[in-house]
């Protein structure tokens, strides 16, 4: 008999998302199928050029070749902080507050066996980022899943938590704009939500890795720069959607001094830090020319207006969204959100993601599009949505 060589802890671990989106992608292209992705949001166009000449010029450094600093260049960091002072107006160390991240995923990965005991309870929102819940799963705690509704405009509701939760909660997460929903929040949110952490005495982690795609005039804010943050607040921001370099796995921490210290010693202990060619490319895209990421965002906001447009034709009611690549879709009358994904997959062969994947009770009802995708495939997906019985 074949031995079975896995942790029990992964039992509880859902397939992971995209994974399997990438997996019936592939299946049905074995077919002989044209298959349109709209699930996954990676950027379709590519790094900016500026971006690739500098990485270009750093891989031939012979001084690059080497490990790289466990924390990040000082070069690296410093640009970071630079970048938060410009784009934020808020002022951090890089020496103590700023810390690089082998991509945001990686570093939220990495908070729970920095934060959270075995047992104990994070607050993730009840709809976001999976790797929220999956990062707890693998670390042996426990997700609490903060309320979102339409009804509070897919605000995380954290005065919900009970208070037995409250007892064994270490960490609270946040993001806004958030994935899947494009929801955004207000500045009082933010005052609400650190004032909560302080009282209860939680990390509270803000992932804000759509801070530059934005629409209508509508500029993201951090939480850094609401009073009181630095005492119990990090933020995790990323390259990825900003600069179209999800595959270069660059991002940072900023924030409290004590947290990127403790998430500092996790990482210093399972990696080796960013190849440090990549962290030079990185910095000229965080503290560069920013011309490249505005045109980016009004890509994307012509695409958001051809899905509008669209889902409005096909009767389908959406949260209307003023950030990130996503449309966030209620599923018609009848179905659940795999169901219906699922229908349209098979039927019309375009990839979405089902809602319940984000949150299993309040995603369910729900779709989200991703908008990485050129407008004329955009288009052909909908033509094809159109037609479902």
């Amino acid at each position: 008999m074949t031995q079975k060589f896995a942790a029990k802890r992964l039992d509880n671990l859902p397939p992971y998302l995209f994974a399997e989106i990438d997996r019936q992608k592939a299946a049905l292209l074995a077919e002989g199928h044209d298959v349109i992705s709209l699930g996954i949001g990676d950027p379709d166009k590519p790094t900016f050029q500026h971006v690739i000449d500098e990485m270009i010029e750093a891989v031939q450094r012979p001084a690059n070749h080497q490990y790289p600093s466990y924390e990040g260049s000082l070069a690296y960091r410093t640009a970071c902080a630079e970048f938060m002072q410009t784009r934020f107006d808020v002022k951090a160390d890089p020496v103590t507050e700023v810390l690089a991240l082998i991509g945001s995923k990686e570093g939220i990965a990495n908070l729970f066996p920095a934060f959270v005991d075995p047992g104990a309870y994070t607050l993730i929102p009840g709809v976001g980022y999976p790797v929220y819940d999956g990062g707890g799963i693998l670390n042996d705690s426990l997700s609490w899943w903060m309320p979102m509704s339409e009804e509070n405009d897919f605000l995380a509701d954290f005065e919900a938590t009970p208070a037995e939760v409250l007892e064994k909660a270490q960490m609270m997460i946040l993001s806004y704009p958030n994935n899947p929903t494009s929801a955004v929040a207000t500045p009082e949110y933010f005052d609400k939500a650190i004032a909560f952490a302080k009282k209860h005495n939680l990390l509270l982690v803000h992932d804000n890795a759509y801070c530059d795609i934005a629409y209508d005039g509508y500029v993201p804010p951090s939480i850094l720069e609401r009073p009181g943050a630095m005492d119990c607040c990090i933020e995790i921001l990323s390259a990825s959607k900003s600069y179209n370099m999800t595959g270069w796995r660059a991002a940072f921490a900023v924030g409290n001094a004590d947290a990127i210290r403790t998430l500092g010693i996790v990482k210093s202990n399972v990696d080796s830090g960013i190849f440090t060619a990549v962290q030079e490319a990185a910095a000229l895209a965080f503290t560069g020319p920013q011309d490249e990421v505005k045109k980016m965002s009004d890509l994307y906001e012509r695409r958001r207006n051809i899905a509008m447009t669209a889902l409005d034709e096909m009767g389908l009611e959406y949260h209307y969204p003023r950030s990130t690549i996503f449309m966030w879709v209620k599923v018609p009358d009848g179905y659940t959100s795999a169901e219906y994904v699922t229908k349209i997959l098979t039927e019309a062969h375009v990839i979405v993601a089902p809602g319940s994947a984000y949150g299993p009770e309040d995603g369910e009802g729900y779709f989200r599009i991703s908008l990485a995708c050129e407008d004329d495939r955009i288009v052909e997906a909908f033509e094809r949505m159109k037609k479902l019985a």
